[in-house]
């Protein structure tokens, strides 16, 4: 048996039992990746994945645990693994974002080897590729359990749990996907199916009535946030993003692309069976793809007499929201506060540096190589203060950095504001050809070690006004404040900040036509990448880095790259 199997083991059965956990463990797998056949919605389709599985393997671990994944990669797709939400302190080159912290994993039976150790977190996160359209196939779970000094959850502790990833399903190659949307220069064509753990339907979860069960939701769709129910049922959050929150008792959970949610449900409604159902959240005021799945939840040793069962023989489905139901998602997303621990308030109040970032979507001329691209429209882009990011493609930017980016490789000089101020959220704003046009660059904003950074992230209405999930790798962030339309710096009291309990994220869905406060302290040394978690939009440009300088301590330096770090 994998050591990691017999680890993970015992520390279930310690949790259990309620006994004394052992001190931190290694946590050791291995990640075939490869090819694998499966069958859905009555279609033979070949995809990318991990040990054969899909979703690929789950991980579990404990906070102050130490994580070994040993990548091997015989798939015909250069590949990396994004280990999303890991702070990855001074371990910056096991991220895993293709060109940002190391080179992809070759084809052929190239392996890496990441490591990392988990400091400070528990709680809900996940793995996925971090390469191409791959991750629609290349993900899993990522659990943390609190470490041995603090052995129990701040909830009460649940009869069971369930893990729920929530993807999406193409009746084609992804990577096919991906490709054509290049060479044309617009939108990938949409899936054509949810998935609940990698199935399009037929996923039952049983509960015993009476108990309460903690949900562990993962929105591991590459392109659609989701409103997610339970038939008869209601939860209390209880984290996001593996922090923990004030309870937040709802009947919908809203989740965007990257994000997670852990709640718990009591299983207090009449014993019978109910839907679970997620449902596609369409904020582009123009969209009309909608697609909804649904999985089982089923009451055991139900003792009710023969015909009180027949008369609930029928299953409930929830009542969903609209499909476009800005008001319910953007309740949901403003409504969490974060859990103090010990009842204080760890908000940074002195900001070094602040930054306002519009972002959204754009247009440049076609490239050469996007044969298809009608050269008279151009083709679509996304930009953060108009710069579209650009990958570099002789080395990571990491190894850049570290060799002090003596071959140009990026430039320090992405800009703290935007080059135009213009109305962001007008819908004019498309009919304007000097604000839609942006152009590319591999520009990072550097940033002193131990500094607090604020970002005010303006969404902007051209191409069409959308919520875009952010996310931010190497560190959490408090969400001090969100709002619709522009944001007016010179008007504090009009956008009140949370101060005292505000929510902590790694992924943070800015309003549809509005915009979110951000703010956290650059104290990873490294370069760390923040980009839109719609995987429509990261081709397109919709990112940016942040270069952390070393600290002044030798423990605050990023030590040098291992061994079998990947070569361009």
């Amino acid at each position: 048996m994998n050591r990691a199997y017999v680890i993970l083991a015992l520390v279930g059965c310690c949790c259990l039992l309620g006994l004394p956990l052992a001190d931190a463990a290694v946590v050791e797998h291995t990640f075939h990746v490869g090819n694998l056949t499966i069958n859905r919605l009555g279609q033979r389709q070949v995809i990318t994945a991990v040990n054969g599985q899909f979703p690929g393997p789950k991980l579990e671990a404990r906070d102050g645990d130490t994580v070994v994944v040993h990548v091997v990669n015989y798939s015909p797709y250069n590949i990396t693994i994004h280990w999303h939400g890991v702070l990855q302190r001074l371990s910056g080159w096991a991220d895993g974002p293709s060109m940002v912290s190391q080179c992809p994993i070759r084809t052929g039976g190239a392996a890496y080897t990441y490591r990392f150790n988990i400091t400070g977190q528990e709680g809900t996160l996940w793995w996925h590729a971090h390469v191409s359209f791959l991750r629609a196939t290349v993900y899993g779970a990522l659990l943390i359990r609190p470490g041995p000094d603090k052995p129990h959850y701040p909830f009460p502790t649940p009869h069971g749990e369930a893990t729920l990833l929530f993807g999406e399903w193409w009746n084609a190659s992804v990577v096919d996907v991906e490709r054509q949307a290049m060479l044309t220069g617009g939108a990938p064509n949409n899936s054509v199916a949810l998935t609940i753990n990698g199935m399009t339907g037929g996923y039952e979860l049983p509960v015993r009535h009476g108990k309460t069960y903690l949900l562990r939701l993962i929105n591991a769709a590459l392109n659609y946030q989701l409103f997610c129910k339970v038939a008869g049922h209601a939860f209390t959050v209880v984290a996001a993003d593996a922090c923990y929150t004030d309870p937040y008792d709802t009947d919908v959970v809203v989740l965007a692309p990257g994000q997670t949610v852990d709640a718990l449900m009591y299983a207090n409604a009449t014993p019978g069976r109910y839907y679970m159902a997620a449902q596609v959240y369409q904020s582009l005021a123009n969209a009309t793809y909608t697609a909804t799945t649904t999985a089982l939840l089923r009451y055991e040793h139900d003792n009710s007499t023969a015909a009180a069962k027949a008369s609930r023989s029928l299953v409930m489905m929830p009542h969903m929201p609209a499909f476009n139901d800005s008001e319910t998602a953007q309740g949901f997303y403003g409504s969490l506060s974060g859990l103090l621990p010990d009842g204080k308030p760890t908000v940074p109040l002195h900001v070094d540096t602040r930054m306002l970032v519009t972002y959204g979507l754009g247009v440049m001329p076609c490239m050469p190589a996007q044969t298809l691209c009608n050269r008279t429209r151009g083709s679509v882009a996304a930009s953060m203060n108009n710069v579209s990011f650009q990958l570099p493609t002789t080395m990571s930017l990491l190894e850049a950095h570290l060799r002090g980016n003596v071959d140009g490789v990026y430039t320090r000089d992405f800009p703290d504001r935007p080059p135009v101020v213009f109305n962001f959220t007008s819908a004019s704003a498309s009919s304007n050809r000097s604000v839609m046009l942006t152009s590319k660059g591999t520009k990072v904003k550097t940033l002193r070690f131990n500094t607090t950074v604020e970002v005010v992230l303006q969404n902007t209405a051209i191409l069409g006004s959308e919520n875009h999930p952010l996310h931010l790798h190497g560190f959490n962030f408090y969400v001090l404040a969100q709002g619709v339309g522009n944001f007016h710096a010179r008007s504090p009291t009009r956008y009140p900040y949370n101060l005292v309990n505000p929510q902590q994220r790694n992924t943070v869905a800015v309003p549809a036509g509005g915009w979110a406060v951000i703010r956290f302290t650059a104290d990873n040394p490294g370069v760390w990448v923040m980009h839109c978690h719609l995987d429509a939009h990261l081709p397109f440009g919709l990112a940016m880095a942040f270069e952390v300088d070393d600290g002044p301590t030798p423990d605050t330096v990023l030590p040098p790259p291992p061994p079998d770090y990947p070569q361009c």
